[in-house]
């Protein structure tokens, strides 16, 4: 059974004829605008409860021109609880002012993310500037979405280790080679990340690191029921990773996934992971109509 309730924790937006967003050159299917319309099409029926956007990796010169933009679209729609911008983190103490123009934009921005899943050296979130910048988010009130694949979650256990004071959340479960099915490494790091109480998980982007076209839901349970157990029932969130997910199935058929999954879940457990988690994690207000 679906839940009762769902605050979607991970939703990306864009308009690719005002944006440059170079990683959707090689993918057709999403190189198109994608919009709150859109969404709506793919959440219809399902009890939507709210959204925090993450930045889309637009080139960087869009990136404070991102963040305004959709604080400007979540001024006259609700719906949009939280906005998760780029920032860059390698920057160390000069990343200071990036964040200082980030918080001014809107109280709706919760926190950063820093994508290091592209970058050729795995340790490129331990250079000591990368560290500093990581820490800075406290100060500011800031989070951290981790976003990094199976190959840096060691180097990125290691950051979270290195900056007890901020909050992070790692995205889509640090994508796991489930396409090769691969369980190790990435299973113990993923339990040593789940160690850090400063840090929760994401249940999300998963069908999309098994095969688009031919995933199976025995091939994907090990891995989501793995990072469930691993961080618990109080550090664990749902999101949808919309519209990426549609390259592997619908909206609502990830949720169906998911449901199935942990349908032997209390009732208490099932509120944590849909909604409550993510709500409690991004520190959001209830957002009504009356407010956009």
């Amino acid at each position: 059974m679906p839940p009762a309730t769902i605050l979607d924790s991970h939703v990306h937006l864009w308009d690719t004829d005002r944006f440059r967003i170079p990683w959707l050159d090689d993918i057709p299917m999403l190189n198109q605008p994608m919009g709150l319309d859109e969404y709506a099409a793919a959440t219809d029926g399902l009890p939507m409860d709210g959204l925090v956007y993450l930045q889309v990796e637009v080139a960087p010169p869009y990136a404070l021109t991102e963040a305004r933009e959709i604080a400007t679209l979540a001024a006259s729609n609700a719906i949009i609880q939280g906005i998760v911008p780029w920032a860059p983190l390698e920057f160390g103490d000069r990343c200071r002012l990036f964040l200082e123009e980030l918080v001014a934009i809107s109280p709706l921005i919760k926190g950063v993310r820093r994508i290091v899943q592209g970058e050729p050296d795995p340790a490129f979130c331990l250079q000591p500037d990368f560290i500093r910048g990581t820490q800075l988010l406290a100060e500011f009130g800031l989070s951290s979405d981790l976003c990094c694949n199976w190959r840096q979650l060691g180097q990125n256990v290691e950051l979270v280790s290195k900056c007890p004071d901020t909050l992070f959340i790692l995205d889509h479960i640090a994508k796991p080679d489930i396409r090769e099915n691969a369980f190790e490494p990435w299973a113990s790091q993923i339990t040593a990340l789940g160690a850090f109480e400063n840090c929760y998980c994401k249940i999300s982007g998963v069908l999309t690191e098994a095969d688009h076209q031919a995933w199976e839901i025995d091939q994907v349970k090990p891995y989501v029921m793995h990072a469930l157990g691993a961080f618990g029932e109080d550090r664990v969130v749902f999101g949808s990773d919309w519209p990426v997910v549609t390259q592997a199935a619908s909206y609502k058929r990830w949720v169906e996934v998911l449901a199935d999954m942990t349908a032997g879940f209390s009732d208490e457990a099932k509120t944590k992971l849909w909604s409550a988690n993510g709500r409690r994690f991004y520190r959001l207000e209830r957002r009504s109509e009356s407010d956009g």
